[in-house]
């Protein structure tokens, strides 16, 4: 590591954190003894999209996420929900070991996760990512996702009203009550 006071080519660490992205170290030029921070982080191998048109560019987490966060839009989802969806998807193109992904394993990698997620996220992404002409076409996408009887995982946003064993007691009153 090159001093950036005197240039010099040699320094010793004095310090080294664990930071978000890697590791921070506080060094010490050997000759002009003058301090400084470096650095180190992971760069993750590039990753390029293949478009419809053909076009190549490099992937863009931020893209992604402003879809998801677009589709999610109002629903009643944990705030971090959106953010571990685009780092899971993320993850798992990464994992595939490719250097290039076409754009529709992006969006059906997207579109899985939503159906599981939100149906009516789902359905938003789905219109924009399907370019859906009319609405017959959005119509035969809802009823394959109703006859698929994909059920959403529940939100924790909203909280039970009543308790389990309050609901039950609830109930057992009330069939004592008719009786």
């Amino acid at each position: 590591m090159n001093c950036p006071y005197c240039g010099y080519d040699d320094s010793r660490v004095i310090d080294s954190r664990d930071v978000d992205e890697g590791v921070r170290r506080r060094r010490q030029c050997l000759k002009c003894e003058s301090r400084f921070t470096t650095y180190e982080r992971v760069v993750p191998v590039s990753l390029f999209v293949i478009k419809k048109d053909n076009r190549r560019e490099l992937f863009d987490r931020q893209k992604v996420l402003n879809g998801i966060r677009k589709a999610c839009e109002k629903r009643p989802l944990p705030a971090d929900t959106v953010d571990k969806l685009a780092d899971d998807i993320e993850a798992e193109l990464y994992r595939l070991g490719r250097a290039e992904v076409a754009s529709q394993i992006i969006g059906d990698m997207v579109m899985r996760r939503l159906r599981d997620l939100d149906h009516i996220a789902y359905i938003r992404f789905a219109s924009v990512y399907r370019e859906f002409a009319d609405i017959t076409a959005l119509k035969e996408e809802v009823e394959t996702l109703m006859d698929n009887k994909a059920q959403p995982v529940p939100s924790t946003a909203q909280l039970p009203l009543l308790l389990d064993e309050e609901l039950e007691a609830v109930t057992a009153r009330r069939r004592r009550n008719r009786k």
